[in-house]
């Protein structure tokens, strides 16, 4: 059975390379569980990392009942690891946040109160503790992207998210993704909400964004969203006798 059907709201971590992180998010996270609005468990996503980051997550697993894994041997990036989450978990709802901690599963509460209502509810980084080239190229970024896709999100970086698991599952999902979920949710006729939440410097580990990955990667992707969109199809069944 999947331990993830057990819980309502499931967060999922994905993992590269953050051995230095891994003790406080241990510890953060399982502060916050206890708090959240509902019945919550961790599932944490290695995805191919080269350190002791493994090893470390299956020790916080076995501390600690609520807290799940799932691992690959090869790096495929952060969209592949979300989509192996999504995949994976069973939940009502499932909940996204960077093993970093620059943003706090504690914010993860003010986002679920509208959870019932809408089925992509996303964090903006209130406050925004990054250097100003990394904002700069954020908001040229957005900026682009709002005008190529047509969605009016404001800060699709924010890795603070909490989508209905029924409709992530559905999302097209390819390298780069994780900047468009408003956009791609829009596809599925799904109901968008913003919400600030605080964000935080980083105290450990490597950041894994440059200004290629940042601008350039971005940019690509948004003409491979329009070609999409185009071609993009939609159904419904109004009417059947196979299940008589």
């Amino acid at each position: 059975m999947n331990n993830t059907r057990e819980y309502e709201f499931t967060i999922i971590v994905p993992i590269y390379n953050e051995q230095d992180n891994l003790e406080r998010l241990e510890k953060t996270l399982r502060d916050y569980l206890p708090t959240a609005l509902y019945k919550c468990c961790v599932l944490l996503i290695n995805d191919g990392s080269k350190d002791n980051s493994l090893q470390m997550i299956k020790d916080i697993c076995q501390r600690n009942r609520d807290f799940f894994y799932i691992s690959s041997s090869a790096n495929h990036g952060l969209s592949t690891a979300m989509k192996a989450g999504i995949d994976t978990v069973e939940s009502k709802y499932i909940g996204y946040i960077d093993s970093d901690l620059q943003t706090t599963p504690e914010d993860f509460n003010l986002l679920l109160q509208y959870a019932p209502d809408y089925q992509l509810v996303s964090g903006i980084r209130a406050k925004r503790k990054d250097s100003w080239f990394k904002k700069l190229q954020s908001k040229i970024a957005n900026g682009f992207r709002r005008k190529m896709t047509g969605d009016t999100a404001t800060d699709t970086g924010c890795p603070l998210k909490v989508m209905w698991t029924d409709y992530a599952k559905r999302l097209p999902f390819f390298d780069g993704m994780h900047r468009f979920l408003p956009a791609l949710m829009n596809l599925e006729d799904g109901k968008f909400k913003e919400m600030p939440v605080r964000h935080f410097p980083r105290i450990a580990g490597v950041s894994k964004y440059h200004l290629w990955n940042r601008l350039a990667g971005p940019f690509k992707d948004c003409f491979a969203y329009r070609w999409m969109k185009k071609r993009y199809i939609r159904y419904q069944i109004d009417d059947d006798n196979v299940s008589l």
